[in-house]
């Protein structure tokens, strides 16, 4: 035992096995190196400030100004960053970069920006409402003049002037809003008209409510604009609708400009001179032309603004992103006014002592400053953050387990397993070499663009499935090779490793369903033989091949969890729970389904007729009886007695052992009694002199009983229905298998039976749409999450408590834009 204990011991440690050991240090810097050092240390990217002002709020933080400082120039490049975007520029791939540009420097430079860019949005939402106004003006006059034109041709014409000041004015540009103005000034008694425009989706309930006001003494006529119109709001154009009421009395007329004024539509005046309109007409024209010169040089000046902005404005945002982090860090630490100094305190990895200092020798050398930063190490009361160093390939794995929880401090990571034991047992409902190939080319696509796709911004499916790209890669190279073992491509069996060990009875294979095959050589070298396919024993042979696989890899997976359980107390120096925990829970599942999977191996091997449903439960009822001709080996029958025995006594074995002995070791310690040191992990913290838990709370006999007593029952219950929830590998493997045999023989076949092409095209598409979208997307993703639970519940709850909290170190490069 002593040589076992010395050859783990020996053992090379793992990186990804236990999380980096981690050091609670504090830093005393000088006000003067402060930030400098703080911006080398985001640099670095290696240490977990902890905030010594949680009792503070923001606002009562000492660099609460600058942290507003480079919150309102984050609202100004966003402002920017929209207004490239509404003007359909792009920010420049390749940013110019400007050194040593300082921060107060950068916000006077924003606050420039800002102000010339609102200066010229004012001026060009001006002169953009003055040109809608001009081009509605021009279209009314286009429209209405049609509906006027009869009336204009009948009894002598009379002249009636518009108003002079509306057409002779130099400055009708600026006096162009017309609502207001009288159309006809002439008798009040006699027919009148009023022209206008309004959005066309209003047109409709315009009329109605034009009708209801003059109950019904009006003529309404409408014709749609032959150009849209920008809406100076949104930037979008908007279809019109020019209109003329003819009315009488001046009661109608209020009634109608009130109408018009709530929903929105402009009067413009129209004389009834076809003269007169055609010099309206060239004037507004000519306005027209001169406003849109106005309007593109103005459009000019504005996007070489925003261009020459967008050269900068990756670094300006990166730049001021790092200096609210900074700050915002800054106010973590702790003022010191009368020794003019920070102290803060963080965690960092071991392995990361020497760089951060060094960092920090850096920053007083940099800042000039007389005092240096003072780095060392404290003794820590609460336990440390999890640090996993992972890489592209790992990274997917340790999110899957950390889903669940985040593994305690040093304690054995699931993810090291989970690499190989997550995509496998995947693959082993997946199973079909077809699918898993069209996974494969998947994987190696998003693979191959890593590079260009890990710079883009993608969609919460696009992100999820490019996250887990390795997992994916492994996912399908496992289906192809459980695949090969199933024999199936696509459902289609195929003879890759040689002949077949079955024929028919005779030539014409008549009765090969019915009575079956016959075997006239060797076993088919790998996987399944491909004359199974089809026959009268195919069902019952698979389930009880797939039936029996999955108790074998469940008791595998269990008991890979307890073995890591007891790896977990040897490293935490806890001997109560390797005697009283791990030791009875591999007798207890190894007499009842390991002994089960010894039965199924020596079935396999010796091709014996026993029924293991009738020993199993013959065990517990009658474990005296003889077995007959269920009987596989030897002494069997005395084998069941003893490990029907052990299971019985690893329950209390597991149940009462640990609260008593807790329990003594309590009352020794509180009257004062010396004994031999027994480390458990109850009581690590309280054998340490310094330790926050010296003062522990009372010793709860009750409450630790109880405990016990539920993780006891949790686990007698848990390897009855963890074994059986394992079976799910057989179940998914199986309707995974006859969803690919229907889709296979009743679309595909079916349709290529017929000799009509555009059948066989249907069936074909069908076959491909229900392949694509039932076998290789919803399949996988069951698949998926079955293999998580078995992952999550069966294998993690044997050892894996999950109750730590990350390591999140103060790092520029975990930075993202939803900090702004």
């Amino acid at each position: 035992m002593e040589r076992i204990e010395k050859f783990i011991d020996n053992l090379p440690s793992m990186d990804l096995m236990r999380s980096e050991k981690m050091t609670l240090v504090q830093l005393i810097i000088p006000v003067e190196s402060a930030h400098r050092a703080i911006s080398y240390l985001g640099e670095l990217g290696l240490l977990q400030f902890r905030d010594l002002n949680s009792d503070k709020s923001p606002f009562q933080r000492t660099f609460v100004n600058q942290v507003k400082r480079c919150g309102e120039m984050s609202r100004k490049l966003r402002f920017f960053k929209d207004q490239i975007s509404k003007a359909g520029l792009l920010s420049s791939v390749h940013p110019v970069v400007e050194p040593d540009l300082e921060l107060e420097e950068l916000e006077i430079q924003l606050a420039e920006h800002e102000h010339e860019l609102i200066e010229m949005n004012a001026n060009s939402e001006k002169l953009r409402q003055t040109y809608n106004e001009l081009l509605e003006f021009k279209l009314v006059l286009q429209k209405a003049c049609g509906f006027l034109l009869p009336s204009s041709n009948l009894a002598g014409i009379e002249e009636r002037e518009l108003s002079e000041n509306v057409f002779s004015n130099d400055d009708y540009v600026e006096t162009s809003s017309l609502l207001e103005q009288e159309m006809r000034p002439a008798d009040q008694s006699g027919l009148r008209f009023m022209s206008g425009i309004i959005c066309k989706s209003k047109a409709l309930r315009f009329e109605r409510m034009l009708f209801r006001a003059t109950r019904g003494n009006m003529l309404f006529n409408q014709a749609p604009a032959d150009e849209e119109i920008m809406d100076p709001l949104t930037g979008e154009m908007v279809e019109k609708t020019v209109f003329v009421v003819h009315f009488s009395g001046e009661q109608a007329r209020t009634k109608i400009l009130k109408i018009c004024e709530a929903f929105g539509a402009k009067c413009y005046p129209v004389p009834d001179d076809i003269s007169k309109q055609r010099q309206i007409t060239r004037e507004v024209s000519s306005h027209l032309s001169d406003l849109e010169t106005t309007l593109d040089t103005g459009i000019r000046h504005r996007n070489k603004a925003l261009t020459s902005i967008g050269y900068h404005l990756t670094q300006w945002m990166s730049m001021v992103r790092r200096e609210k982090a900074v700050y915002d860090t800054l106010n973590m630490l702790n003022f010191d006014v009368t020794k003019k100094c920070l102290v803060g305190e963080g965690w960092c990895p071991i392995f990361a002592k020497a760089q951060m200092q060094e960092a920090l020798q850096r920053a007083t050398f940099d800042s000039n400053s007389q005092v240096g930063i003072i780095f060392h190490v404290m003794d820590a009361v609460e336990s440390p953050p999890t640090y996993f160093r992972t890489n592209h390939f790992t990274n997917a794995y340790q999110e899957i387990v950390d889903a669940y929880g985040v593994a305690r401090y040093q304690e054995a990571n699931p993810a090291v397993y989970t690499v190989i034991t997550f995509p496998f047992l995947f693959a082993v409902m997946f199973g079909d070499w077809g699918h898993g190939i069209c996974l494969l080319l998947g994987a190696l696509v998003l693979i191959a663009r890593e590079s260009r796709l890990s710079t883009q911004k993608l969609g919460s499916f696009m992100e999820m499935l490019f996250g887990g790209r390795y997992v994916l890669l492994l996912m399908s190279l496992f289906s192809i090779y459980c695949g090969l073992i199933y024999n199936e491509f696509f459902s289609v069996p195929f003879h890759i490793f040689g002949g077949s060990a079955y024929k028919c009875r005779d030539a014409t294979c008549s009765d090969a369903q019915t009575a079956g095959l016959i075997k006239f050589r060797d076993p088919y070298p790998f996987g399944v033989d491909p004359s199974w396919r089809g026959s009268r024993s195919e069902l019952p042979f698979l389930n009880s091949l797939k039936m029996k696989m999955s108790i074998l890899l469940g008791v595998t997976q269990m008991n890979l969890g307890i073995t890591l359980s007891y790896f977990n107390a040897r490293f935490f120096r806890s001997s109560l729970d390797i005697r009283y925990q791990f030791v009875p829970q591999m007798i207890f599942l190894n007499s009842l389904f390991g002994y089960l999977s010894l039965l199924i191996i020596i079935k396999w091997c010796t091709g014996s007729q026993a029924d293991l449903y009738h020993v199993m439960i013959y065990m517990f009822l009658s474990p005296t009886d003889d077995l007959g001709d269920n009987e596989l080996f030897w002494g069997q029958r005395a084998l069941q007695i003893v490990l029907l025995l052990l299971a019985l006594v690893a329950v209390p074995w597991m149940l009462f052992p640990k609260p008593f002995i807790l329990k003594k070791l309590h009352s020794e310690r509180f009257q004062g009694r010396t004994y031999g040191l027994l480390g458990t992990s109850e009581f690590d913290l309280d054998l340490e002199p310094d330790s926050a838990r010296q003062h522990h709370e009372e010793f709860n006999f009750s409450e630790v009983f109880v405990h016990q007593m539920i993780h006891s029952i949790e686990f007698v219950l848990g390897a009855v229905s963890n074994t059986a929830s394992y079976l799910r590998l057989w179940a998914l493997s199986l309707a995974h298998s006859e969803l690919s045999t229907v889709f296979y023989e009743k679309v595909l076949l079916l349709a290529w039976g017929y000799d009509s092409f555009i059948i066989r095209l249907i069936g074909l598409a069908v076959f491909a749409f229900a392949t694509a979208f039932i076998l290789l997307m919803m399949e996988t993703l069951s698949a998926f999450l079955h293999a998580l639970r078995l992952h999550w519940v069966e294998f993690q709850n044997k050892f894996y408590h999950g109750d730590g909290y990350k390591f999140k170190p103060f790092s520029f490069a975990l930075i993202t834009d939803e900090d702004d």
